[in-house]
């Protein structure tokens, strides 16, 4: 038969234990997480464009999610940098310079789908392959984009095209450049699927040839600041691999999202991933990784 002192005493520790246990689990509820989108510019468009993803992995973590806004891929590296922003939602090419200034860590990756660059020339072009490019002007999209500007460049690399050397690269805006090659004021344009489906959609009685295709790239990323604990890095990551449909699907109610529509997310991901993107930076004549291509 226990004692009052006893039974005190052993309702004292349940008491403590308890409290302990809520302790524990409000500690990561409590949580605050930075988070930056390196294309969204201004706090009223990431809040529109991500206020239903933050409200779903909110409610889902238990993490708190505060928008840090950004005018660009330079300012969100300077912002991780200072320690005032700890997740970056980027692109493939500028993960590369956040890893190699600053150590990021690859959190999940953002899978769309026929996410590949093409080279594209008007139907009736008289340029049937790659290497009759030779000496012509190409069009880029973005100075600096996996997929508008690295990744067509190292489609004609591949061709045996050397970047500046064999042809002229020139970057205009999609809308100016689509223009311009019905003109025949340039040969050809590098861009991304969903860029050939915009001057397809902009241009429906005129027809583009696509010259040559380069492989699946890889896809944006969250990347995590180095100074960010690794208990909650792995929050972030266990939240999208266990509710990923979820989380997709609030992403994707936003117009500007669109472009994830039918994607998923990859949380195996690792640094290593990203080599092929270091390669094009050597194609367009980039060795050093540190600083972003056009800045």
């Amino acid at each position: 038969m226990f004692s009052r002192r006893s039974l005190a005493s052993l309702l004292v520790a349940g008491l403590a234990g308890l409290s302990a246990g809520f302790s524990a689990a409000p500690a990561m509820a409590q949580e605050k997480i930075r988070f930056a989108v390196t294309d969204v510019d201004g706090l009223e468009s990431l809040q529109r464009e991500f206020g239903p993803f933050k409200e779903a992995f909110e409610k889902i973590s238990g993490l708190r999610v505060d928008f840090f806004p950004v005018s660009g891929r330079t300012a969100a590296v300077e912002a991780m940098n200072a320690g005032q922003v700890d997740f970056v939602l980027t692109g493939p090419a500028e993960y590369v310079v956040f890893n190699a200034r600053l150590k990021a860590v690859p959190v999940v990756v953002w899978e769309r789908p026929n996410y590949r660059s093409s080279i594209v020339v008007p139907d009736e072009s008289p340029i049937r392959s790659l290497a009759d490019l030779k000496g012509k002007k190409v069009s880029f999209g973005e100075i600096g984009s996996t997929s508008q500007h690295l990744a067509p460049a190292t489609i004609l690399a591949d061709a045996g095209l050397g970047y500046a050397k064999d042809y002229e690269p020139v970057f205009l805006k999609l809308n100016v450049a689509a223009e311009a090659l019905l003109r025949n004021d340039i040969a050809a344009i590098g861009m991304n699927q969903t860029h050939l489906e915009r001057i397809t959609k902009a241009f429906p009685n005129r027809k583009f040839r696509t010259l040559g295709d380069g492989a699946n790239l890889p896809n944006d990323l969250i990347v995590a600041s180095a100074k960010v604990k690794p208990e909650v890095v792995e929050a972030v990551r266990k939240t999208f691999r266990d509710h990923g449909p979820t989380l997709l699907a609030a992403i994707t109610s936003t117009k500007e999202n669109a472009k994830f529509i039918g994607g998923s997310f990859q949380y195996t991901v690792s640094d290593r991933d990203y080599d092929p993107v270091r390669k094009m930076f050597v194609n367009v004549g980039v060795r050093e990784f540190t600083q972003f291509i056009g800045n």
